[in-house]
């Protein structure tokens, strides 16, 4: 039995609802239109491709944006939900006609390197433009002065891929991903290949700079230095010096190679370490020997590390140095996931370029640790946007896809800053202590007068309860011993007030009276 005021109509005609992401499509288009990206996009980034028909660069844009924003796991099931609504769908980017799947996945096929590097130059080129909030923020560090932090990591998407008989009567198969995937490390996702995507990410801002992928476990080191160029070309348009870009590795990145690769970009630089041989330098012996520097105590683990600072150590025999902070903790039954294990202690390895005075080895552990933020905000990104999941079987169209994601990404974070504006949270260290040594004072020097030792006339020792020889006993005469068997002392110690004992042997010239 329904309720009065429900009304139940039936038609044979189909009348789909709205989708519930239009709306955001919508703010989303007029936006793009308003700041002209857009327009930006149709001008700058050309791609010229035979059959290419009725459409244009920019229809397959606005589709892969919508895609984007709607969050659709697929784009089958993102164009089941548009096809109802594809006219007005187009019409708010100001474009006509809504490709077709196919249509779709050939453009994504078929572009070149040159088209998706013109729009990563369009992309970091409105990077700066974009601004949700009043500055880019930052740490100060204990003597004031700012620092920016940027996180490069990598992420990954696996593959499923078939069993298929393998036989010389048989060709070669031919897969999809060939181009796409290459085996590689899986981590804890199922699949057969892997691309691996590495992120640059503005830790304050949580805004995408850039994103590289590669099949496989990917060229991590020369990806790191087109990461390193986005970098300077950002800190160049917040004229902000390059030395006081302060850039986060993990320990993929911690052989001495990448590291002076950043070094010689004059970045600043914070990583954990992999070369435990430095464990061996002299220098750093030395360190482990003496009591720790700082204690740290982790604060939802517990976990108590011993901290040992070492301000210059050389990367390899010939430099450059740089500093190392060695934390060390007791070993467990079970092996460390991090860190070597020696003589029944775990030892773990920073190494940075931040200078002592401005932050403590503690500070160095922490800011390294904090790393941790960077993993929620790529959980964030995959909730919402999930740009790693397959949009094309082709390097450049997956890459193409990617950037437009993380485009999506920075707009919203202006949107939604416009819309409920806070407060973008900064770090401040607390301001270091100068601490003046004490005056030496220097006590009064006060002349005692040593007090010199009485002594009465010289008496013979009581007889022995033992009925032994007492010395009365014995006679006293001048000089009984001859010169070769003079008597000489043994042994001389020093006893309680003042008292002096000496020891002579006995040599046999004594007898008793």
């Amino acid at each position: 039995m329904t309720h009065a005021s429900v009304s139940i109509q039936i038609t044979p005609e189909s009348a789909p609802s709205l989708p519930s992401w239009f709306a955001e499509v919508a703010a989303f288009a007029h936006r793009l239109t308003h700041v002209g990206i857009l327009q930006a996009i149709g001008e700058q980034v050309r791609f010229a491709r035979a059959r290419f028909g009725q459409y244009e660069l920019l229809d397959f844009v606005v589709v892969l944006i919508g895609y984007a924003v709607s969050g659709e796991p697929t784009r089958l099931s993102f164009y089941e939900r548009l096809l109802p609504f594809a006219e007005p769908f187009m019409a708010l980017f100001g474009r006509k006609q809504l490709p077709h799947r196919s249509t779709l996945s050939r453009f994504l096929a078929a572009l070149d390197q040159p088209t998706v590097e013109a729009l990563r130059a369009l992309f970091l080129k409105d990077l700066a433009a974009r601004t949700p909030f009043d500055s880019a923020g930052g740490l100060w560090d204990r003597v004031g002065k700012q620092w920016l932090v940027v996180d490069v990591d990598g992420t990954r998407q696996a593959a499923r891929q078939r069993a298929l008989p393998q036989m010389e009567s048989l060709p070669l198969p031919h897969r999809r991903f060939d181009q796409t995937c290459a085996p590689g490390y899986l981590g804890r996702k199922r699949g057969e290949v892997v691309r691996t995507r590495t992120v640059i990410l503005q830790a304050h801002t949580h805004q995408f700079l850039g994103s590289f992928g590669e099949a496989g476990n990917e060229d991590y080191r020369g990806e790191l230095l087109r990461a390193i160029e986005v970098i300077s070309s950002y800190a160049s348009q917040l004229a902000l010096p390059t030395a006081f870009v302060l850039l986060r590795l993990d320990g993929l990145y911690g052989d001495a190679a990448p590291l002076i690769d950043v070094l010689g970009a004059g970045l600043g630089m914070i990583a954990r370490s992999r070369d435990y041989s430095l464990l061996g330098l002299e220098g750093v012996k030395q360190a482990l020997a003496r009591p720790p520097d700082q204690v740290s105590i982790h604060p939802e683990s517990g976990m108590t590390r011993a901290l040992y600072d070492c301000p210059a150590v050389p990367l390899t025999p010939s430099g450059p140095g740089v500093r190392l902070v060695v934390a060390s903790h007791a070993a467990t039954s079970s092996p460390p996931p991090v860190g070597v294990e020696r003589d029944g202690m775990v030892y773990e390895l920073f190494v940075s370029t931040l200078p002592r005075l401005s932050f403590t080895c503690s500070d160095v552990l922490d800011l390294y640790l904090h790393r941790g933020s960077f993993e929620t905000v790529l959980a964030d990104e995959d909730l919402e946007q999930d740009p790693d999941r397959w949009c094309s079987h082709r390097p450049n169209g997956q890459a193409f896809w990617q950037i437009l994601c993380q485009w999506v990404w920075n707009l919203r974070l202006e949107l939604g800053q416009k819309l409920s504006p806070c407060e973008l949270r900064t770090t401040e260290f607390a301001k270091a202590a100068l601490v003046e040594p004490a005056p030496c004072v220097e006590p009064a020097c006060t002349q005692e007068q040593t007090p010199l030792a009485k002594y009465g006339p010289a008496q013979w020792a009581r007889p022995s309860f033992t009925h032994g020889f007492a010395g009365s006993a014995f006679t006293l005469q001048p000089d009984a011993f001859p010169v070769s068997r003079k008597p000489f002392q043994r042994q001389a110690s020093a006893g309680e007030c003042g008292v002096l004992a000496a020891l002579f042997p006995a040599l046999g010239f004594l007898s008793p009276s």
